[in-house]
């Protein structure tokens, strides 16, 4: 105690029991440390007269605080939100410090006539538009953007489009009104009431409202219809669809579930761990994990505390219920749950695997830093591992795809990837024994039943993943394989569809969809590529022998068994017609030999 650098006891003695923020100085008076209070004599007090109990951390704190500044105010939300300005403001040595909101994007959709849809990440331009966000994933943010431009006309261009400069026809439509994505307002083409019915269904999408949107498009819909505009009516329907389809996509929670904000948080010795759920209108719009390194052994309700506040604050979210793992017993004008059963305990499991996978990755990363991994191929194996969030690392990959054209000489083929790269002596070819016709799911089923059926048997080693080109049918097919293998569970299985490259996981209904960019999917690619060659390779090999054996079967007196006989022996027309007349009678006897060889010089 003799090592404190000022009369706190003095000072303790003048503090009120109100609510405020105190400021902690160094000897060179900058501020080291910004704190908030329900009581301020309780909360100071705490400090100095539980020295010895105190961590060393905030041991060291106290034994550098010169000089102590307190400010009351009306409620604990004012100190709190006051706490958060002066971190921002001062960023102190022994506060914890969130990223700012400035790092990430914003929609901005401007405040001029004829407004436009813009990205932004100043906070400055608050005076230039309503702005939405920030978007802690860019990708979802464009791919927002996108949507909107498939939906509505929204003009591109910067001009000033005032009533004058539009009278006095200033401007001249472009390419975008050629191809449909605008109605040319610069001319004047388009009302500004017209065109603000679009902005307003993108403000209320912004805000993860879709209904308002799904009603606009279909009385569009219903008024063209009853015009008799079919084709346009037609044009709102798709748009619609479109709509719904991305709806699908979102994850739905349930309609009981309203407005809500989810926060659940584990930590460690270094750091806490915080998963952030919006909820609106029963849908998660919003995510974000973030990791909080700790400065003075925080309590995990002093860290959730802070980041709802600063959370809550940056979405601008008004939500009236918070649905957390623990209570941080801080007054955020709202009702704050902690759920034992139901829905809500089921996003609260949610949150908390997003935590799991984000420390999950986290700790795959540092490991990767601390080995010092340069190697590329090791690289991409790393990175497939996160996005897939496999157990090991998959050096071990096979994968499936079926070849047919109209069901004629239904084939599969197996890939192998041993390292990221092609292992070609491992590949193999299947002719499905068990099915009849073109099924593609029962061909699938029996191909990687027979595949590890044969591994298991020979105690050989199995993948550390299977890929299985297709979508929810051929990867279920696959799965019932593995199932009557007792393998199921026990190698990780995916599927990737064609169109938009999603991936499926087993018992999953919703796909996952991996940045286009990414090493990892260009790997799945790859080997789904390399599958579809291998397969499409044999599959024209087949049916070119197929041909040729039904060509020879048109000889007078020759059937099936012989021409494969012939062909096999030979390998190709040209082969058998050349070859001398003896190697033929010795292979199939006099008479047949006659009747070949008289049936290619007749249709040759």
């Amino acid at each position: 105690m003799a090592d404190i650098k000022f009369d706190y006891k003095d000072i303790i003695s003048r503090l009120p029991s109100e609510p405020g923020i105190y400021k902690y100085f160094d000897e060179e008076g900058t501020i080291i440390y910004v704190g908030k209070a329900k009581s301020l004599k309780n909360r100071v007090s705490s400090y100095f007269y539980n020295f010895d109990r105190v961590d060393r951390k905030t041991r060291r704190l106290i034994l550098n605080i010169h000089r102590l500044e307190y400010t009351v105010v009306p409620t604990e939300w004012d100190a709190l939100l006051l706490e958060n300005t002066l971190i921002k403001e001062h960023q102190p040595k022994y506060n914890i410090l969130l990223r700012d909101d400035k790092t990430y994007p914003y929609v901005c959709v401007t405040n001029e006539r004829f407004p436009r849809v813009i990205t932004t990440r100043r906070i400055e331009d608050k005076g230039r538009g309503k702005l939405y966000g920030p978007y802690v994933n860019a990708k979802a943010m464009y791919a927002l953007l996108d949507m909107f431009t498939s939906l509505f006309t929204i003009r591109t261009c910067k001009y000033n489009l005032s009533e004058e400069n539009v009278w006095a026809k200033k401007y001249k439509i472009c390419l975008e009104y050629h191809i449909g994505n605008c109605k040319g307002p610069c001319e004047n083409l388009q009302s500004e009431v017209d065109y603000l019915k679009e902005i307003d269904q993108i403000h209320q999408i912004l805000k993860g409202n879709l209904s308002p949107a799904k009603k606009y498009f279909q009385e569009k819909m219903s008024d063209s219809a009853a015009k008799m505009a079919f084709e346009e009516a037609h044009q709102y329907k798709l748009k619609l669809e479109f709509l719904e389809n991305y709806q699908s996509k979102a994850t739905v929670v349930t309609p009981t579930i309203q407005d809500a904000d989810v926060f659940t948080i584990q930590s460690d010795e270094t750091a806490g761990y915080v998963n952030y759920l919006k909820v609106v209108n029963g849908t998660i719009i919003r995510t974000q994990t973030l990791e909080v390194k700790k400065r003075l052994d925080e309590t995990d309700e002093e860290i959730l505390g802070i980041v709802i506040f600063d959370l809550r604050h940056k979405y601008e979210s008004e939500a009236k219920e918070i649905i957390s793992n623990i209570n941080p017993d801080i007054d955020f004008k709202a009702n704050i749950i902690i759920p034992q059963i139901g829905d809500k305990k089921k996003l609260i499991e949610m949150s908390l695997r997003n935590i799991m996978y984000f420390r999950h990755d986290k700790a795959e990363r540092d490991a990767a830093a601390a080995s010092g991994t340069t190697n590329k191929r090791d690289r991409v194996l790393i990175k497939l591992k996160q996005d897939l969030q496999l157990k090991t690392l998959p050096r071990h990959i096979e994968c499936f795809d079926n070849s047919n054209i109209q069901g004629t000489n239904p084939v599969s083929a197996m890939v192998c990837f041993m390292n990221g790269q092609p292992s070609t002596r491992d590949y193999r070819h299947y002719i499905p024994k068990t099915v009849i016709g073109p099924d593609d799911f029962a061909t699938m089923n029996e191909v990687v039943g027979r595949r590890y059926a044969r591994l298991m048997e020979e105690k050989a080693d199995l993948p550390d993943l299977i890929i299985i080109d297709g979508g929810k049918g051929q990867l279920s097919a696959a799965c019932d394989a593995l199932k009557s293998l007792g393998l199921y569970g026990q190698i990780p299985i995916i599927g990737i569809a064609k169109r938009l490259e999603e991936i499926y996981f087993p018992e999953d209904t919703l796909p996952i969809y991996i940045d286009k960019k990414s090493e990892s999917l260009k790997l799945i690619q790859r080997c789904r590529d390399e599958a579809h060659r291998f397969g499409i390779t044999h599959h024209r090999n087949r049916r070119s022998k197929n041909f040729l054996i039904s060509s020879l079967e048109s000889a007078p007196g020759i059937g099936k068994n012989t021409a494969t006989k012939v062909l096999n022996h030979f390998k190709s027309l040209p082969n058998i017609k050349n070859a001398p007349e003896e190697e033929l009678v010795t292979l199939l006897g006099k008479d047949k030999a006659r009747r070949i060889k008289e049936f290619l010089e007749k249709e040759s």
